[in-house]
């Protein structure tokens, strides 16, 4: 399967072509390659990519996975039904 077709990121539709073509354009962090291509910014908050996005790192620069430093995770990491927010401002008013 061409690199093109593999899915890095389901959320973002980022393949392993383009997150390839950022690491060796010099993005070699999670948060770099977070930042320019929103990979793990989607639905599942990385749950799917970021273990693919370390894989890729580590076996473009050499590093173990043990290696690369994690993406920063910001609440909320699941998603909120909308009904919960809405009973949380009705209990407000």
């Amino acid at each position: 399967m061409a690199d093109k077709d593999v899915i890095i990121c389901r959320c973002e539709d980022l393949t392993r072509e383009e997150v390839r073509k950022l690491i060796e354009a010099g993005f070699t962090t999670i948060e770099e390659i977070k930042r320019v291509s929103r990979c793990g910014m989607g639905p599942c908050q990385g749950r799917t990519c970021h273990q693919l996005l370390v894989r890729e790192i580590a076996s473009i620069t050499g590093q173990s996975a043990e290696e690369i430093a994690p993406a920063v995770a910001r609440p909320p990491i699941k998603g909120v039904k909308l009904g919960t927010l809405l009973k949380e401002a009705e209990s407000h008013e």
